[in-house]
Protein backbone atom coordinates (compact mmCIF):
# COMPACT_ATOMS: atom_id res chain seq x y z
CA UNK A 1 0.00 0.00 0.00
CA UNK A 2 1.03 3.48 -0.71
CA UNK A 3 0.49 6.66 1.30
CA UNK A 4 -2.58 7.42 3.74
CA UNK A 5 -5.78 8.19 1.09
CA UNK A 6 -7.85 11.49 1.75
CA UNK A 7 -11.57 10.45 0.38
CA UNK A 8 -12.99 10.92 3.62
CA UNK A 9 -11.76 13.84 4.16
CA UNK A 10 -11.47 12.73 8.12
CA UNK A 11 -8.15 11.42 9.45
CA UNK A 12 -9.67 8.06 11.26
CA UNK A 13 -11.68 7.42 8.15
CA UNK A 14 -9.40 7.51 5.86
CA UNK A 15 -6.54 5.79 7.45
CA UNK A 16 -9.40 2.76 7.67
CA UNK A 17 -9.69 3.15 4.32
CA UNK A 18 -6.72 3.05 3.58
CA UNK A 19 -5.56 -0.31 5.40
CA UNK A 20 -8.93 -2.43 4.56
CA UNK A 21 -9.31 -3.24 1.07
CA UNK A 22 -12.98 -3.86 2.15
CA UNK A 23 -13.42 -0.52 3.92
CA UNK A 24 -12.62 0.93 0.77
CA UNK A 25 -14.66 -1.01 -1.41
CA UNK A 26 -17.89 -0.93 0.69
CA UNK A 27 -16.80 3.13 0.85
CA UNK A 28 -17.13 3.34 -3.80
CA UNK A 29 -20.48 0.95 -3.04
CA UNK A 30 -21.72 3.79 -0.34
CA UNK A 31 -20.89 6.66 -2.71
CA UNK A 32 -24.00 6.97 -5.22
CA UNK A 33 -26.88 9.71 -4.23
CA UNK A 34 -24.70 10.85 -1.25
CA UNK A 35 -21.92 13.56 -0.87
CA UNK A 36 -18.66 11.10 -1.33
CA UNK A 37 -16.84 12.46 1.66
CA UNK A 38 -19.87 11.14 3.80
CA UNK A 39 -19.64 7.94 2.02
CA UNK A 40 -16.33 6.95 2.48
CA UNK A 41 -16.98 7.74 6.57
CA UNK A 42 -19.46 4.59 6.44
CA UNK A 43 -17.08 1.98 7.02
CA UNK A 44 -15.47 3.97 10.17
CA UNK A 45 -19.22 4.50 10.89
CA UNK A 46 -19.42 0.71 10.72
CA UNK A 47 -16.09 0.18 12.74
CA UNK A 48 -17.06 2.69 15.86
CA UNK A 49 -20.71 0.68 16.38
CA UNK A 50 -19.40 -2.87 15.95
CA UNK A 51 -15.88 -2.59 17.89
CA UNK A 52 -13.46 -3.03 14.59
CA UNK A 53 -14.24 -3.49 10.83
CA UNK A 54 -14.52 -7.16 10.02
CA UNK A 55 -16.05 -8.72 6.42
CA UNK A 56 -17.23 -11.64 8.32
CA UNK A 57 -19.26 -9.89 11.07
CA UNK A 58 -20.63 -7.28 8.50
CA UNK A 59 -21.64 -10.66 6.64
CA UNK A 60 -22.79 -12.81 9.58
CA UNK A 61 -25.01 -9.71 11.42
CA UNK A 62 -28.58 -10.34 11.85
CA UNK A 63 -30.12 -8.14 9.40
CA UNK A 64 -32.29 -6.32 10.86
CA UNK A 65 -29.73 -5.69 13.81
CA UNK A 66 -26.99 -4.49 11.10
CA UNK A 67 -29.69 -2.53 9.16
CA UNK A 68 -30.49 -0.82 12.46
CA UNK A 69 -26.34 -0.14 13.51
CA UNK A 70 -26.13 1.45 10.08
CA UNK A 71 -29.10 3.68 10.02
CA UNK A 72 -28.99 4.95 13.33
CA UNK A 73 -27.59 8.50 13.02
CA UNK A 74 -25.28 9.56 11.72
CA UNK A 75 -26.53 6.86 9.43
CA UNK A 76 -23.77 5.47 7.06
CA UNK A 77 -25.76 6.64 4.44
CA UNK A 78 -28.88 8.95 3.26
CA UNK A 79 -30.55 5.51 2.59
CA UNK A 80 -28.72 3.64 5.37
CA UNK A 81 -31.05 0.43 5.56
CA UNK A 82 -30.98 -0.16 1.90
CA UNK A 83 -27.31 0.08 2.34
CA UNK A 84 -26.66 -1.71 5.00
CA UNK A 85 -28.60 -4.70 2.93
CA UNK A 86 -26.02 -4.08 0.07
CA UNK A 87 -22.63 -3.63 2.42
CA UNK A 88 -23.78 -7.29 3.66
CA UNK A 89 -24.24 -8.67 0.06
CA UNK A 90 -21.09 -7.09 -0.56
CA UNK A 91 -19.39 -9.05 2.37
CA UNK A 92 -21.25 -11.95 1.52
CA UNK A 93 -20.09 -11.94 -2.23
CA UNK A 94 -16.06 -11.45 -1.15
CA UNK A 95 -16.13 -14.02 1.24
CA UNK A 96 -18.02 -16.72 -1.53
CA UNK A 97 -16.01 -15.37 -4.20
CA UNK A 98 -12.62 -14.35 -2.99
CA UNK A 99 -12.10 -16.54 0.34
CA UNK A 100 -12.87 -13.12 1.89
CA UNK A 101 -9.65 -11.66 0.92
CA UNK A 102 -11.15 -8.06 -1.18
CA UNK A 103 -7.59 -7.98 -2.70
CA UNK A 104 -7.98 -11.24 -4.45
CA UNK A 105 -10.38 -9.49 -6.86
CA UNK A 106 -7.44 -7.55 -8.26
CA UNK A 107 -4.89 -9.88 -7.86
CA UNK A 108 -5.91 -13.86 -8.14
CA UNK A 109 -4.55 -15.64 -11.00
CA UNK A 110 -2.71 -12.21 -12.26
CA UNK A 111 -5.43 -11.05 -14.02
CA UNK A 112 -4.91 -7.94 -17.14
CA UNK A 113 -7.11 -4.90 -16.50
CA UNK A 114 -10.13 -5.79 -18.29
CA UNK A 115 -10.74 -9.35 -15.82
CA UNK A 116 -10.44 -7.14 -12.75
CA UNK A 117 -13.29 -4.50 -14.23
CA UNK A 118 -15.00 -7.75 -15.24
CA UNK A 119 -14.95 -8.76 -11.01
CA UNK A 120 -15.47 -5.19 -10.07
CA UNK A 121 -18.98 -5.58 -12.20
CA UNK A 122 -20.07 -8.57 -10.66
CA UNK A 123 -19.66 -7.37 -7.50
CA UNK A 124 -23.32 -6.49 -6.24
CA UNK A 125 -24.04 -2.87 -5.80
CA UNK A 126 -21.44 -2.20 -8.87
CA UNK A 127 -21.94 -1.15 -12.15
CA UNK A 128 -19.98 -0.48 -15.38
CA UNK A 129 -19.20 3.45 -14.08
CA UNK A 130 -18.56 2.40 -10.39
CA UNK A 131 -16.10 -0.77 -11.71
CA UNK A 132 -14.36 1.91 -13.56
CA UNK A 133 -13.94 4.56 -11.17
CA UNK A 134 -12.89 1.69 -8.82
CA UNK A 135 -10.05 0.55 -11.05
CA UNK A 136 -8.90 3.85 -11.56
CA UNK A 137 -8.75 4.31 -7.89
CA UNK A 138 -7.19 0.90 -7.67
CA UNK A 139 -4.37 2.42 -10.34
CA UNK A 140 -4.04 6.06 -9.46
CA UNK A 141 -3.88 5.50 -5.37
CA UNK A 142 -3.33 2.00 -4.57
CA UNK A 143 -0.58 1.26 -6.83
CA UNK A 144 -2.29 -1.79 -8.13
CA UNK A 145 -1.41 -1.78 -12.03
CA UNK A 146 -3.47 -4.61 -13.91
CA UNK A 147 -2.19 -4.57 -17.97
CA UNK A 148 -5.07 -2.50 -19.56
CA UNK A 149 -5.84 -0.64 -16.60
CA UNK A 150 -6.04 3.08 -17.45
CA UNK A 151 -7.61 1.47 -20.60
CA UNK A 152 -10.39 -0.42 -19.16
CA UNK A 153 -10.54 2.04 -16.46
CA UNK A 154 -11.97 4.47 -19.25
CA UNK A 155 -11.54 8.30 -19.07
CA UNK A 156 -11.30 8.19 -15.40
CA UNK A 157 -7.99 5.96 -15.37
CA UNK A 158 -6.80 9.44 -17.58
CA UNK A 159 -3.60 11.23 -15.55
CA UNK A 160 -4.25 14.31 -14.63
CA UNK A 161 -7.98 13.59 -14.93
CA UNK A 162 -10.45 15.15 -11.96
CA UNK A 163 -13.48 13.22 -12.63
CA UNK A 164 -14.11 10.89 -10.08
CA UNK A 165 -12.75 9.86 -6.54
CA UNK A 166 -9.94 8.17 -7.96
CA UNK A 167 -8.13 11.53 -8.16
CA UNK A 168 -9.08 13.15 -4.72
CA UNK A 169 -6.07 13.54 -2.99
CA UNK A 170 -6.61 16.31 -0.68
CA UNK A 171 -9.82 19.10 -0.12
CA UNK A 172 -8.40 20.87 -3.20
CA UNK A 173 -8.71 17.88 -5.56
CA UNK A 174 -12.39 17.29 -3.86
CA UNK A 175 -13.38 20.58 -4.80
CA UNK A 176 -11.99 20.43 -9.15
CA UNK A 177 -13.46 16.78 -9.31
CA UNK A 178 -17.07 18.76 -7.61
CA UNK A 179 -16.51 21.21 -10.16
CA UNK A 180 -16.07 18.67 -13.29
CA UNK A 181 -19.29 16.98 -12.21
CA UNK A 182 -21.17 20.13 -11.64
CA UNK A 183 -19.83 21.15 -15.60
CA UNK A 184 -20.78 17.91 -16.65
CA UNK A 185 -24.45 17.83 -15.25
CA UNK A 186 -24.76 21.22 -16.77
CA UNK A 187 -23.57 19.98 -20.19
CA UNK A 188 -25.75 16.88 -19.73
CA UNK A 189 -28.85 19.31 -18.79
CA UNK A 190 -28.07 21.46 -21.82
CA UNK A 191 -27.85 19.34 -24.34
CA UNK A 192 -31.49 17.32 -23.24
CA UNK A 193 -32.57 20.54 -23.73
CA UNK A 194 -31.39 21.24 -27.30
CA UNK A 195 -32.58 17.48 -28.38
Amino acid sequence: MTRTLCLAQDPEADELLSTDDFALLLGMLLDQQYPMEHAFRGPRKLAERMDGFDLRRIADADPAEFEELAATPPAIHRYGRSMARRAQALAQYVIEHYDGVPANIWTEGEPDGKEVLRRLQDLPGFGAQKAKIFLALLGKQRDVHPDGWRKAAGSYGDEGSRRSVADVVDAETLAEVREFKKQAKAAAKAAGANS
